[in-house]
């Protein structure tokens, strides 16, 4: 086919398939011509890029062009790569830093962080977000001095992402991180808290009073790691806050839960039980939500998702805002469960998450279940 950059972009929506145009660009590649996938990227951005649902090749075209350039050694790759995720608006450059965390070294990614144009440098939100995807990879980024000196110059720390550590706190542990090569991708799924020792209400746990205390905050707080669901797919969700009569005990949580009338216990029978779990797998599952999103419209990746998943366990504690260092504790002093086993509420295909959270003072009760499908 032919490789003039202004033919290709011209007849880009008569292509029926679109391997030949992969094909050219792996052989430009290959051939050391980087220039030429982004001069490409470029010109098919300025052209399709708000036609994007009208013109199917292009996304995939895009796609390939990133994976490309992103994946396969070399720094003018990376200069490359940097170079379309800035004209590819909030979505690519974000999809942009989680493929250069997973295809470079940080050394490779150095120049991402210095100057501007195309021998260098990226856009701030870009630099943001590879910061916090080398993080989440375990990346120490004191070893390459350049990203370094980025991610602890002063200027970016009322950006959104600049409250975040710059290295895994222990409550994150291992975060489950998805993989990409040049011809596919794979991530993990939510994984709620199941089997081991249920806890149920018994005869001598009768309800203590209870009063809904929820706020329109709360529930943007709770939902955070899942509102791709219900903003972009199919999904639904139920964030709620409760202050009980006095301190409670897990089996007391147990015998309150039936009387609130949540939808998502509503008509169910048998009722679930509590599923005690660790205040890391809450955060992981959470995490797992927002960064790989539900069964449409993908999700926020690694940096954003983190930045998600910190708030939800936020509200869930107790503890508004997304700053980990006020979080941690208050998430660690606090009692975890999730429901099982599931009831009709939830879709039960592959997108669930339930958490309940009873505070430090065990009077504060929180509870977060969603559900989504394809």
């Amino acid at each position: 086919m032919t490789d003039r950059i202004s033919d290709i972009v011209t007849g880009l929506p008569q292509l029926r398939s679109v391997n030949d145009l992969w094909h050219l660009a792996e052989r430009r590649l290959a051939a050391g011509d980087a220039a030429f996938l982004g001069d490409l990227g470029v010109a098919l951005t300025e052209r399709y890029g708000s036609e994007t649902r009208d013109v199917w090749q292009y996304g995939s075209v895009m796609d390939q062009l990133l994976r490309l350039l992103a994946l396969t050694p070399g720094a003018a790759n990376v200069a490359q790569a940097a170079r379309l995720a800035g004209g590819g608006g909030r979505a690519r450059t974000r999809y942009t830093a989680v493929l250069l965390a997973c295809g470079k070294a940080p050394a490779e990614l150095a120049g991402v962080f210095s100057g501007g144009g195309v021998g260098g440098g990226g856009t701030e939100e870009l630099r943001a977000c590879l910061v916090h995807e080398l993080v989440l990879r375990g990346v120490c980024l004191d070893e390459t001095p350049a990203i370094a000196r980025w991610a602890a110059s002063p200027h970016w720390r009322h950006h959104p992402l600049g409250r975040l550590p710059l290295s895994l706190t222990a409550l994150e542990a291992t975060p489950p991180m998805p993989g990409y090569h040049l011809s596919g991708s794979s991530h993990g799924m939510p994984e709620r808290p199941a089997g081991g020792h249920r806890i149920q209400a018994g005869a001598e746990n009768p309800a203590l009073d209870v009063v809904e205390v929820t706020t329109a905050e709360d529930d943007e707080a709770i939902g955070a790691a899942v509102a791709g669901w219900f903003a972009h797919s199919n999904g639904r969700h139920e964030a709620r806050v409760y202050e009980l009569a006095g301190p409670a005990t897990p089996e007391d949580v147990a015998a309150v839960l039936p009387t609130l009338d949540l939808a998502c216990l509503r008509d169910a029978d048998p009722l679930p039980g509590l599923v005690p779990c660790a205040p890391e797998a809450v955060w992981r599952m959470l995490f797992v939500s927002a960064s790989t999103g539900g069964a449409y419209g993908g999700g926020e990746h690694g940096a954003y998702g983190r930045l998600a998943a910190w708030r939800s366990l936020g509200g869930l504690a107790g503890c508004p805002g997304d700053d980990p260092a006020e979080i941690e504790p208050m998430a660690l002093a606090c009692s975890w469960f999730g429901l099982d086993p599931l009831t009709g509420w939830f879709a039960d295909v592959a997108w669930d998450v339930t958490a309940v959270a009873l505070g430090p003072d065990r009077r504060r009760l929180a509870v977060l279940a969603a559900t989504d499908t394809d």
